[in-house]
């Protein structure tokens, strides 16, 4: 079973900065952005103790910097979009843990999720490089070029 976290700063993050002044500079209507990294474990442990098991990871987790989430289920949530790598780690599979995914979270004045259209502008824009990268978006689509629209 697959289980994904997200763990994200507590203290301000300068790259969620720049990219939101930047994509408000490239016309995308955001006005909060949050970054966060999706890791993913691979076993059936109970959340609790994978969580325990997490925050005792000095390797990921720092208690003083980072704020731990367990996800509902290993997709974007509302307003989200995960940014992979195309090539994955070839030793991940020596261990239970894989860092998934960058995840950018945008939020619109009324502090509500942004619209899939808004993240999708977001990715084209700014967020995703298609040569090396690929957008899995809210709408349970993979973009390998966001760029391509159907």
């Amino acid at each position: 079973m697959t289980r994904a976290f997200a763990i994200a700063l507590k203290i301000p993050d300068n790259a969620a900065f720049t990219a939101l002044v930047a994509l408000r500079r490239l016309g995308v209507d955001v006005a909060r952005i949050e970054r966060s990294e999706i890791w993913e474990f691979e076993n059936g442990e109970p959340v609790e103790r994978l969580t325990a098991r997490i925050e005792s990871d000095e390797s990921i987790f720092n208690p003083n910097l980072h704020r731990l989430s367990a996800l509902d289920r290993a997709a974007p949530r509302p307003g989200e979009a995960w940014i992979e790598p195309r090539a994955r780690a070839s030793d991940a599979a020596a261990d239970d843990k894989q860092l998934r995914a960058i995840a950018w979270r945008l939020f619109d004045k009324s502090g509500k999720p942004a619209t899939n259209e808004v993240v999708l502008r977001a990715v084209e824009r700014l967020l995703c490089n298609p040569a090396i990268e690929r957008a899995v978006t809210g709408d349970e689509n993979d973009r390998d070029n966001p760029g391509a629209r159907q």
